[in-house]
C-alpha cells in the first residue's frame, strides 16, 4: 500500500472524539481480527449507528476509531472515510478541522490592568 497520494491523518487532529455518535458508510466484513466471528461475515452494515469509544493509530499514519455498535453488541475498528457524523457537533469538526483545536481566551492589556 503506497501512501504517497494519501493524506497522513495523524498530522491533524482526529475527525471524531470519544462519545461522538457516528454512522457506518459501508458494510464491513470480518477480516479475521474479530474473535468468534467467521471470516467474511458482515459485522457492520451500512447505516448502523455507533459511538466512538477510543481512537488509535495504524502504521503511524491513520486514525482508527473503535466504534461501539451497541445494537450489534460489537466494537469495530473503522477508518474516518468509513464513517459519517450523526450529530451536528461532530459534523462541524469533520468539515472544519480547526474546530478541534482548543480556543484560549487571553486578556487584553487593558483588562489585565483593571
Amino acid at each position: 500500500m503506497s501512501t504517497d497520494d494519501r493524506e497522513i491523518e495523524v498530522y491533524r487532529d482526529p475527525a471524531f472524539e470519544p462519545g461522538d455518535k457516528v454512522i457506518s458508510k459501508k458494510n464491513v466484513k470480518n477480516d479475521g481480527t474479530m474473535a468468534g466471528v467467521e471470516i467474511g461475515e458482515t459485522v457492520v452494515r451500512k447505516g448502523d449507528e455507533g459511538y466512538v469509544r477510543d481512537i488509535g493509530v495504524f502504521l503511524q499514519q491513520f486514525y482508527i476509531y473503535a466504534v461501539d455498535f451497541v445494537g450489534r453488541g460489537s466494537i469495530v475498528g473503522m477508518r474516518e472515510r468509513e464513517l459519517i457524523a450523526a450529530d451536528a457537533d461532530a459534523s462541524r469538526r469533520v468539515d472544519d478541522p480547526s474546530a478541534l483545536q482548543s480556543h484560549i481566551v487571553t486578556r487584553t492589556s487593558r483588562e489585565a490592568a483593571e
